[in-house]
């Protein structure tokens, strides 16, 4: 984890965020910054936009998640994952606004951002967002009811292990 302190006192940080640097939050892991930070990473990581860490950085302090890890889980969204994320958000947003899905040939230039985005632009925002807050909503519940499994199965263990540990001082004592 990065340095707190470090975190804090960054001039630039502290124009923007002010107060907000100092909640101890954005960088401990408990069930609350780690499950915000879930929701927080993967709604950002299906924003079809650029520079997402920044932006998942800027929700983790807003929202007063962990933020090393809602900057992390953007990059569920990488060079190799984006096309077929971004397609399947395509084609959930045509799916919801009822329009076919176009056959778009991509190509990293400025002709194609200038014709093809304006034209799909909509079901992929749309898209994107559907299923941004579905992962969202679902990586949000999977990680409080995993940290709720682990904490039951952890306490269930340790009055087992206390039960024992009595047990083995009762026959110790009555042996003496």
């Amino acid at each position: 984890m990065p340095d707190h302190d470090k975190i804090r006192n960054h001039v630039q940080l502290n124009r923007v965020f002010g107060n907000l640097l100092h909640d101890p939050n954005l960088l401990h892991l408990n069930r609350r910054s780690v499950s915000s930070a879930f929701a927080v990473g993967l709604f950002i990581a299906f924003v079809p936009v650029p520079f997402q860490m920044l932006l998942a950085a800027a929700a983790a302090i807003i929202v007063r998640c962990n933020l090393p890890l809602a900057v992390a889980l953007v990059w569920i969204t990488n060079p190799f994952t984006m096309g077929p994320i971004f397609f399947f958000s395509y084609k959930v947003g045509t799916w919801f606004l009822g329009t076919p899905i176009r056959a778009v040939q991509f190509a990293p230039s400025w002709e194609w951002f200038s014709s093809e985005l304006g034209v799909i632009w909509q079901p992929l925002l749309l898209g994107s967002f559907v299923v941004g807050l579905v992962s969202a909503a679902l990586g949000y519940g999977v990680i409080r009811l995993l940290w709720r499994l682990r904490l039951r199965n952890y306490l269930r263990d340790r009055r087992l292990r206390f039960s024992l540990r009595r047990r083995d001082q009762d026959a110790n004592n009555v042996d003496k």
